[in-house]
């Protein structure tokens, strides 16, 4: 038995920040032809069972997190919003116990008409 048996719950979390990528994601025809670099924060909680272990199955993979997410990216979309879920649904269903999931979607030096470092679309889903 370890120290927190009898306690309470343990919450993990487990989070990849600021993967980047190159995609071709945008509401315009042109964005979809010259792409745009983007980054993603994607984050999980979930209870932790007894000791929590020392083997990857009693977590959750962060290296499997950053292949949703890259799945994803390669698939152009024309709204951020689209590709952000698109990423949540295939944590959800590859990990069903979840507590919650966080995903924020960023796109870097979108093409407006003024100086803008990146915008942020941000989806949460709490069990």
């Amino acid at each position: 038995m370890g120290i927190f048996a009898g306690m309470g719950t343990i919450r993990r979390k487990v989070a990849i920040q600021e993967a980047r990528f190159f995609a071709f994601h945008g509401y315009y025809p042109e964005e979809q032809i010259v792409g745009s670099e983007f980054m993603i924060d994607l984050e999980v909680e979930f209870l932790v069972s007894g000791s929590g272990g020392d083997d990857i199955g009693s977590t959750v993979n962060y290296e499997q997190l950053f292949f949703i997410a890259a799945r994803q990216m390669r698939e152009p979309k024309k709204l951020l919003e689209t590709v952000a879920h698109a990423i949540l649904e295939d944590v959800l269903r590859d990990y069903p116990s979840l507590l919650a999931i966080r995903v924020a979607l960023a796109k870097l030096n979108p093409p407006l008409q003024g100086e803008v470092k990146k915008s942020i679309v941000e989806l949460t889903y709490n069990a």
